[in-house]
């Protein structure tokens, strides 16, 4: 079995004004080469801090990730290269061209322009998005055209492994289909491995072979999508990921989502 991320007891917390926050507290992740993972919870659960350690933006306070048996903390150049990320907020130069900001973001990279040009073309194909635009001013873009113009540029560098921090908040309705569509895109035409983090029930059960949830810092279950609403099956009829949630938490993800923002 060939893993793309191994975490082993993560934890991490922050000292915010007096107090002392625990956002994670002890988090093991397997995934498997491949696949879309989904670790999926309220805001402030943790997943965010999770991404930027796997990011190598963050050092855990205790344990190890290790993405294609690189150590993040230690080998953090090598997994660089093996990685790209995209957040909820991707940054741009607004003023500038689609064109511009990839072919910047391939001079980072150390790619030719003549490369950056192939890539960007074939890319673009790949993720909808049309060449007669990509002269176009970044600011003229809908959130979801930024959102795929941001999974572009990462593809830039041919990651192994794709994180993907909540990229469909704040997107409208089709947008919102549109890039979740493109994540399985993503997988299919470029044999990506995602870690998809997420707020939305309807996505992770969408989009992942394989979800934990995570609340309070902490992995509450994990497994295959099907398998999560099969365990309760018993108890609730045609369960949703909600009804799985609620099982394992304790509460409802509404309330989970008021805790975690009055502790935040």
């Amino acid at each position: 079995m060939n893993y793309a991320l191994i975490s082993e007891n993560i934890k991490k917390q922050f000292k915010k004004s007096k107090r002392i926050v625990h956002a994670l507290k002890g988090i093991n992740l397997q995934i498997r080469e491949g696949e879309i993972y989904g670790l999926l919870g309220p805001n402030g659960s943790g997943k965010s801090t999770f991404i930027r350690i796997a990011s190598t933006l963050l050092i855990p306070d205790t344990g190890s990730i290790k993405i294609f048996g690189y150590d993040v903390v230690k080998e953090a150049t090598k997994v660089q290269r093996l990685i790209n990320r995209v957040s909820a907020e991707a940054s741009f130069f607004k003023k500038l061209s689609a064109m511009e900001n990839l072919l910047f973001a391939a001079g980072i990279h150390g790619i030719s322009k003549k490369e950056a040009l192939e890539k960007i073309y074939d890319i673009s194909e790949k993720v909808g998005l049309d060449r007669k635009r990509l002269n176009d001013p970044l600011e003229d873009f809908s959130r979801g055209m930024q959102q795929k113009v941001a999974i572009a540029r990462a593809f830039m560098t041919e990651p192994r492994l794709m994180l993907l921090d909540e990229p469909t908040t704040g997107l409208d309705p089709r947008a919102k289909r549109e890039v979740q569509s493109l994540i399985l895109q993503m997988r299919e035409n470029m044999g990506a491995t995602i870690l998809l983090t997420t707020h939305d029930m309807e996505e992770a059960e969408r989009l992942c072979d394989y979800v934990a949830i995570i609340h309070r810092g902490r992995i509450i279950i994990k497994g295959r999508t099907s398998e999560l609403k099969t365990m309760i099956a018993h108890k609730v009829t045609n369960p949703t990921f909600e009804d799985v949630f609620m099982e394992f938490t304790g509460i409802s993800f509404d309330e989970a989502e008021y805790e975690e923002a009055e502790s935040a």
